[in-house]
């Protein structure tokens, strides 16, 4: 294609039928990691989520105020915010095929890519959105692209009660920790994904195998439990920086099993949240748990832990049409941006016109060269 292409995607072309039931399948656990407060950017590998410690009287909170992260990969490390989620990936596994991977994303660009082939889906209206896009060999990454990736809540704004509630309803069991991060694979209409999200918290106890959960790859679940276990007083705070780039990874904390995540969603009680509100964002991550806080000024009741899995499989079903025109409109951005020269492109939705657009673009790569090797090496 000539340089600056553009190619405009609209629902109506977006065909469902290649896939007459698109489901997720073959959830793996691949690896993990935690952001540790410090100068240099740095993760612990796997790392582990704050624990949910339950209140079991009534608590009254003080809103939300300080700085919060909206992107924090991009915020600690703005030049590749995707490199965290490659170094978790090659410490958890160095033989991973790389090159067996259709599409690398963070969960956030899926749900927005949803909300455009469904737009009731959003309970606050569908927004404009941007996200680049590089393929490399036969797989496509999407990195998120965000204005602001952290701001500031001052003393006369309001933004909810949401991380005050998690913070004092969770516990950290890593020094200088600063936001969980999971990585997971699957099949989801033929193609295999490779997605990245934030975790909120787990439930202590949850043994991995309930019922009707989906099970960890038992290799990499093996292979992670025998190297990335909870270090000792002894290696905890010795990072290493990585040649050729200014991260660096220290080994620290431990795998949990699948059926422990949970997300937290705080909503005030005349607003109470309804499962569809966060249905899309539970069914990318594969997220099997969800506390729906509710409060009246501040003042929470005990919260209740509740497994959506079931609940989730429900919605897939019942969205099988919408899920078919996202599966349409990912392989259109793969056989777009790979008919491109560049193979480098941005995505834009506007609201106001309604229309996406695929553009190609000339960008530095999303990630140092070392990690592009990885697509060489195997065959």
């Amino acid at each position: 294609m000539a340089p600056g292409t553009t190619v405009t995607v609209s629902r109506q072309s977006l065909q469902s039928d290649l896939d007459p039931t698109p489901a997720i399948t073959e959830v793996k656990n691949l690896a993990s990691y935690s952001w540790i407060e410090a100068r240099t950017p740095t993760i612990a590998v796997p790392g582990i989520p704050p624990q949910w410690v339950p209140s079991k009287i009534p608590r009254q909170l003080p809103k939300d105020s300080g700085y919060v992260y909206v992107a924090q990969n991009a915020a600690r490390h703005p030049e590749s915010p995707l490199e965290p989620l490659f170094r978790a990936l090659y410490k958890t596994n160095p033989e991973f095929s790389i090159s067996s991977i259709d599409v690398v994303s963070d969960r956030n660009n899926i749900r927005k890519l949803f909300s455009f082939v469904d737009p009731s889906s959003c309970t606050y209206g569908l927004e404009s959105f941007t996200i680049e896009v590089e393929a490399t060999k036969n797989t496509v990454i999407l990195s998120r692209a965000e204005v602001v990736t952290r701001e500031f809540i001052g003393p006369n704004d309001f933004r909810g009660y949401g991380h005050e509630f998690e913070k004092s309803h969770t516990t950290c069991k890593i020094k200088d920790s600063t936001g969980h991060h999971r990585i997971s694979s699957y099949r989801f209409s033929n193609l295999n994904f490779i997605i990245r999200y934030e975790v909120d918290a787990y439930v202590e106890g949850s043994s991995g195998k309930a019922s009707g959960s989906r099970e960890l790859d038992p290799d990499v679940l093996s292979s992670a439990l025998d190297s990335l276990s909870v270090s000792s007083s002894s290696n905890v705070g010795k990072a290493t920086r990585i040649p050729g780039s200014r991260m660096a990874i220290r080994s620290e904390g431990q795998v949990v099993p699948p059926d422990s995540i949970l997300e937290i969603k705080t909503r005030a009680a005349r607003k109470p949240l309804f499962l569809n509100d966060v249905a899309v964002q539970l069914w990318v991550s594969q997220t099997p748990k969800l506390v729906r806080a509710h409060h009246r000024a501040g003042r929470f009741e005990e919260p209740e832990v509740e497994d959506v899995r079931s609940r989730i499989r429900s919605w897939e079903c019942e969205n099988q049409r919408a899920l078919g025109k996202l599966a349409a409109l990912i392989r259109k951005i793969i056989s777009t941006v790979k008919g491109f020269d560049s193979r480098k492109g941005v995505i834009k939705y506007d609201s106001i016109r309604d229309t996406l657009k695929i553009t190609e673009v000339n960008r530095a790569p999303f990630l140092p060269m070392d990690l592009y090797s990885k697509w060489n090496d195997q065959k």
